[in-house]
């Protein structure tokens, strides 16, 4: 089994595999440049996690995790903010729609979107960046399972 951080990525990835946009081109923690035959593309990445014991007796965790979904695409500039906007719309509702990321979690909740533009070379790059907080909760002597 693997720790619930890297079940939790895994489980952001299979919700949004299949997305209108952007398809099959989710990618986990990619470390290369992405090719402009696999945009518009997914990547997904876990962060920073925060966490404070909340059962003394059962020495529980409760974690507070950020969870980063970086999209990107090309196009014309004229038409690529919105495209943007269209994946950002399909990833939010997946994630909504799969609020617990199949139990794994007790919440997992938009905190920011930041958006940007690189209008150098033929067509546009434009990419969001969508950070949820997943909230989840751990013992300390098992940290691959989720309570």
């Amino acid at each position: 089994m693997a720790h619930v951080r890297q079940q939790i990525r895994d489980r952001a990835a299979v919700t949004l595999t299949g997305l209108t946009t952007t398809g099959s081109s989710v990618y986990k923690s990619r470390r290369y440049a992405l090719d402009d035959d696999k945009l518009p593309a997914l990547c997904i990445y876990t962060m920073d996690e925060g966490a404070k014991l909340i059962t003394v007796g059962t020495r529980t965790l409760s974690r507070s995790l950020n969870l980063a979904v970086q999209a990107f695409a090309a196009g014309s500039s004229t038409t690529i903010q919105d495209t943007i906007d269209t994946i950002c719309v399909e990833v939010e509702e997946a994630l909504a729609a799969d609020f617990t990321l199949n139990g794994l979690a007790k919440s997992c909740v938009l905190k920011s979107t930041t958006i940007s533009l690189n209008p150098e070379g033929q067509e546009t790059i434009a990419s969001a960046a969508l950070v949820f907080t997943v909230e989840y909760v751990t013992t300390i002597g098992d940290v691959e399972t989720s309570r």
